[in-house]
């Protein structure tokens, strides 16, 4: 993997060699360090307005020009600073140890040399285990601040060492066991929640064997023993029984895997690290005019470092149109391809950074470029080229807003793009946004910001207009992260007034669902939990749900049904076909949508190939091993890499490959028109890209879809981050990679709700910007918030919400925007009236995904907001009354530390 070198961006102090950790037994005086300035100081523009002198003769006023070479000062007719944020590539080192402290007690020890908030990700083998390699551990074995994924993995956040002094950073976790355990190996990999990033070994899973016979293989640590610690550190030999089975017609006990005279050996371990961290350097553009021949001097400085190569042209009539000007060029110059010019900037005399100068002719209105870095990385302004004014445009000292309002169409807010971003996965980043698409969004806006004029159109075309609106804004979502659009009081006003068409587009929905988890983890119990949902139709109907999402229906390996296997056969532990196509109808009778549980992340196999390995698929879907993705080491696939995190307990499927998708899109079809289902619930969608969801929802078209993207929130030293900014961020990014055609679980919300109401920390539900600080906050028509489902609660209980306190979060999800999602054990139990009134006021006041929020109070000890001007809530202790200044209020609803009122 190349790397960027670690040299001085003016003050980014990377001066110092990745330190050399020391493996003794003690930590007192472990050297971890990697210190670094997140962002350079910016360059101050050498080019001073005394600096430039007039050219000698005119001949030397050309664009081979030196700064020494002019005589005069000339005056300054445009400048700017820039910011030039980047991703730089810095080399670390993760470290593992193991240890023994004491008899039968050892110590396993992850570190990493790198700055970040790490989280662990891993579980263990049993002795003996056959199936998957991943299981959870016991809770003994759980280091404080661990949470649960699913029921195969923990996650545990990194601490800083308290070893490391100063800004020496080790960020490290202690695991514990007892040698006399039946645990096999700890499996891991390594996660940065600040990039989102994970980190394997050799592309798969770490590997620490706990006995000799898992000694082998690329990805397993600790192979070369005692061999790598100074000093002496006694073998331990582990004694246990064998356990015994009995060979089939034998009647005689054959052995089994065992702890049975392994020895467990003290190891220490460093592993290379690359991650690529954010700095920002700066660039300077002044232009100047040379007195004698009216022609523009142009200058260049910047402070990245490394070579530095300007890709620029030349701007006549067309402020658009780059053009090649007429030699003579700069030094170290060459055309590309007829279209523009490629100068290698000069290093400066002290040796940081680059600069050049460029003489061009007065008739040349504008110098437009991007820049190149040694690493074929570019650079430009937040999305556009850099447009430098000259002649008639000049503006001295102005901004690029500016000019920019003058030159371009508009002036993009997001991150830096590479010219040749990579390919895979990457078509929903990549859209440009043109001149013609901004103005189409500007007339679509325009058209409905009168009341009149919007009334005056068709529903279909209203309905059209709104589409667009939807499909832009996910196609530009990326560039416009940071960026809000401002409608005025009266647009304002007349969106109040309008009623969304009953469908916007494709998955999802109208903006008014109420959404029920129809099952718990218990269900399949009774095996005819569809005939006892149909007893409850009548009684959901009223409670006032529009959709309900029913439990997966195939074939699976697991009675829950979360371990597909013939896709084609509906009949499950929940019930048969005929009877979940009669509940389906029953529901559509009184208006409630259906969507299915649609598990198509991975699939159990019927037999094994020559290898043994389960991953040979029968029935109607007879896949074999190209269906299954490369790099999970467990099941053998011959597919490609993975778009996403693998699935440990199951083969992943590939859904890179077209025959999968096409199946796949043939089995969603089925499902809509011959089975009944109206959408779909995803499971596990962080295991591969949102671009094939798009596919299948474009194919499905389903009236409202929803996928589970889960993964851990950030903390420091067991306690939640105020800013989950990161985390939601990656939910908003697989919702943009779908095109916005799926929403996805709020898991972020949910999360901040559990410290809120465990630590009495109201404070934590406004965001800096005074907005939800869950993905409700940023992209609220695709949030599905919830407080509960069968993972979380149910007799699971991997991350139950606080006991008691229920009714606070239904209080926040079912009045507030975001489609709000009630769990079945919390419907039919002592909530449900409260539930049930809830859920009137939302829909007597017409509380939409899209309803605007308004925190009046964000304290210790009470939140508080008012929703679309016509409901007021307070959760919490503490006291709130909504102002009756301008607007009278009825209270609605009150409970256990929270208050409902509507607008009269």
């Amino acid at each position: 993997m190349s790397t960027i070198a670690a040299e001085p961006l003016l003050h980014l102090a990377l001066r110092q060699p990745t330190p050399k950790i020391q493996p003794i037994k003690s930590r007192k005086n472990l050297p971890f360090s990697l210190n670094f300035s997140s962002r350079a100081s910016k360059i101050r523009g050498s080019f001073s307005s005394n600096s430039i002198q007039k050219s000698v003769s005119v001949a030397h006023c050309t664009a081979t020009t030196t700064l020494a070479q002019i005589s005069e000062p000339t005056e300054v007719v445009y400048s700017e600073e820039f910011e030039l944020p980047r991703l730089n590539k810095v080399e670390g080192k993760i470290c593992v140890r193991l240890d023994q402290k004491d008899g039968d007690d050892w110590q396993l020890t992850v570190g990493c040399t790198l700055p970040g908030k790490w989280v662990l990700h891993w579980g263990v083998h049993y002795v003996g285990d056959v199936g998957s390699e991943w299981d959870q551990p016991p809770n003994e074995m759980r280091p404080p601040g661990s949470v649960a994924i699913k029921d195969y993995a923990i996650e545990t956040p990194l601490k800083q060492s308290s070893s490391s002094e100063g800004e020496d950073c080790l960020h490290e976790v202690n695991i514990n066991f007892n040698c006399n355990s039946n645990i096999a190996a700890i499996n891991f990999v390594l996660k940065d929640e600040e990039a989102g990033s994970w980190y394997q070994h050799k592309g798969r899973d770490f590997v620490v064997p706990l006995v000799d016979n898992l000694r082998d293989g690329d990805n397993v640590i600790g192979k070369k023993g005692l061999s790598s610690w100074p000093g002496n550190l006694s073998h331990m030999l582990l004694e246990g029984e064998a356990p015994q089975s009995v060979a089939e017609g034998s009647g005689e006990a054959s052995p089994e895997p065992t702890l049975a005279n392994r020895l467990l050996e003290g190891f220490y371990e460093e592993q290379p690290i690359v991650k690529e961290v954010p700095v920002c350097n700066s660039l300077f553009v002044s232009v100047r005019k040379c007195p004698e021949t009216d022609k523009n001097l142009v200058s260049v400085e910047t402070d990245l470092p490394g070579d530095v190569v300007l890709h620029w042209g030349v701007c006549r009539d067309n402020p658009k149109e780059w053009e090649v000007p007429a030699a003579p060029h700069p030094p170290n110059t060459e055309v590309f391809k007829n279209k523009a010019m490629r100068t290698k900037l000069q290093t400066k005399e002290d040796g940081f950074g680059s600069k050049g100068l460029f003489t061009l002719d007065n008739e040349i209105t504008g110098f437009p470029f991007v820049l190149k870095l040694n690493d074929d990385k570019w650079l430009n302004n937040r999305g556009n080229d850099y447009f430098i004014p000259l002649s008639g445009t000049h503006n001295k000292g102005g901004s690029s807003a500016e000019i920019e309002k003058n030159v371009s169409s508009e002036v993009l807010s997001g991150p830096i793009r590479d010219e040749n971003p990579p390919v895979e996965n990457q078509e929903a980043h990549t859209t440009p946004f043109t001149d013609d698409i901004i103005k189409e969004i500007r007339n679509l806006v325009t058209g409905i910001s009168s009341e009149t004029k919007w009334k005056t159109k068709s529903k279909e075309a209203q309905e059209d207009i709104l589409q667009e609106i939807e499909k832009l804004a996910a196609e530009a979502y990326g560039i416009f992260r940071s960026s809000s659009m401002t409608l005025s009081e009266e647009a304002v006003a007349g969106f109040e007034e309008i009623e969304l068409p009953v469908e916007i587009c494709s998955g999802t929905g109208t903006g008014f669902e109420i959404l029920c988890q129809g099952f718990n983890w218990e269900s399949h119990k009774s095996g005819r939990w569809y005939m006892e949902l149909q007893d409850k139709v009548s009684e959901l109907s009223s409670l006032g749900f529009t959709v309900i999402w029913l439990p997966p229906p195939t074939e699976s390996v697991s009675p829950e049904g979360y371990m597909p296997k013939d896709l084609y056969n509906l009949n499950s532990r929940y019930g048969t076909v005929d009877e979940l196509k009669t509940v389906i109808k029953s529901f559509h009778q009184v208006g409630i949508k259906v969507l299915g549980d649609a598990v198509i992340n991975h699939r159990c196999a019927h037999s094994k190939n020559q290898n043994g390995v389960w991953n040979i698929f029968g029935g109607r879907l007879n896949w074999d091993d190209r269906a299954v993705v490369a790099d999970d080491p467990h099941f053998q696939g011959r597919g490609n890499k993975s778009s996403g995190d693998n699935f440990h307990a199951a083969p992943n499927i590939d859904h890179s490959q077209e025959f999968v998708r096409n199946d796949l899109k043939e089995w969603l079809g089925w499902l809509r028109k011959d089975i009944g289902y109206d959408g779909w619930r995803l499971d596990f969608v962080r295991g591969f890209w949102g671009g094939y969801v798009k596919d299948y929802i474009d194919s499905s078209k389903p009236y409202f879809a929803v996928g589970e993207f889960w993964d851990s929130l950030s903390y420091t030293y067991g306690e939640m981050d105020y800013n989950q900014d990161a985390h939601r961020q990656r939910i908003v990014d697989w919702i943009n990679a779908t095109g916005g055609s799926a929403g996805a679980f709020d898991v972020t919300t949910k999360g901040i709700l559990h410290s809120v109401l465990e630590r009495c920390e109201y404070w934590r539900l406004s965001d800096p910007k005074g907005k939800p600080p869950g993905v409700v906050g940023w992209w609220p028509s695709r949030a599905v918030t919830f407080i509960e489902n069968h993972d979380t609660g149910s007799t699971q209980g991997h991350w139950r919400f606080p006991g008691g306190k229920e009714m606070q979060g239904y209080a926040y999800i079912l009045t507030h925007p975001g489609t709000p999602a009630v769990f079945y054990d919390h419907i039919f139990s002592n909530y449900k009236h409260e539930i049930s009134t809830l859920i009137s006021v939302r829909n007597r006041k017409k509380i939409n995904c899209r309803s605007i929020v308004n925190i009046h109070k964000a304290e210790r000890d009470v939140y508080a907001a008012i929703i679309d001007d016509k409901v007021a809530m307070k959760i919490g202790p503490g006291h709130y009354e909504p102002p009756s200044e301008s607007q009278q209020w009825s209270l609605a609803i009150e409970g256990n530390d929270y208050k409902v009122w509507e607008a009269l």
